[in-house]
């Protein structure tokens, strides 16, 4: 069925949340027990407060974040996601995470929602530098002493305006829109499923629990590896 869907569709577009990237062994970033944070709430170390009271524990936070996306890769479905932009089956990627596993596996139009643990900036002046810089040196800006962040989006801040706009008009213009590994529970980013449905666009809702979604979508699927699911769906393109 959905990969009949694909093959007319004139616009589809994806939709990918922390399970996408969780098929891929990296911890979810909302889940307890894990790693530095343990049972903290990560909004305690993860805010625009913590950076500018505790740089340091805020910087422990980001930067064993950061090895943990560089000590996995992408998998096959993001692989499979990538094959499919580049020959016209798919139009753009929305996602809403941070680990850029979209771009590593081939994507270009990835529109990164709450931004990404492959680069950082000074707060100060603006100089960008990569992750690998932000773990392996000080946590301060060599050209102006400033502090350095990753370009995520922090707990208090908002949604970067260019990845939102690009997502919206990806909402807009689709015809088809695939959920894959999101709870659908994070405002504003929830909200492009339904900009996409209003619009005409079919639904698809791949993730491994129910979602509040659900009842709006065209399909439904639960319980399965989202890169089974896409390899399946793949298999059905020939």
């Amino acid at each position: 069925m959905v990969s009949d869907w694909l093959k007319s569709a004139q616009h589809a577009v994806i939709f990918t949340g922390a399970g996408m990237s969780t098929e891929s062994g990296l911890p979810d970033f909302r889940s307890a027990n894990q790693g530095l944070w343990g049972k903290r709430n990560p909004s305690e170390v993860a805010s625009v407060q913590a950076m500018n009271s505790n740089a340091e524990a805020f910087t422990a936070f980001y930067r064993e974040r950061i090895t943990k996306a560089d000590a996995f890769s992408p998998h096959e479905g993001h692989r499979i996601l990538a094959d499919w932009e580049a020959s016209g089956l798919i139009r753009s990627i929305i996602t809403q995470n941070v680990d850029g596993f979209h771009q590593l596996a081939g994507s270009r139009a990835v529109a990164e929602l709450h931004g990404s643990l492959r680069k950082v900036f000074c707060q100060s002046c603006g100089a960008s530098y990569s992750s690998s810089f932000y773990k392996e040196q000080d946590y301060r800006c060599p050209a102006c002493g400033g502090l350095l962040r990753p370009a995520v989006v922090l707990f208090g801040e908002m949604l970067p305006e260019e990845p939102f706009a690009m997502a919206f008009e990806e909402a807009s213009k689709s015809d088809l829109f695939i959920v894959l590994g999101s709870s659908l529970s994070v405002s504003p980013a929830n909200q492009f499923p339904l900009i996409a449905k209003e619009h005409g666009a079919r639904l698809v809702i791949v993730n491994e629990e129910t979602t509040d979604f659900d009842h709006h979508a065209d399909l439904v699927i639960h319980g399965r590896k989202i890169g089974a699911v896409l390899a399946e769906w793949n298999e059905g393109l020939d």
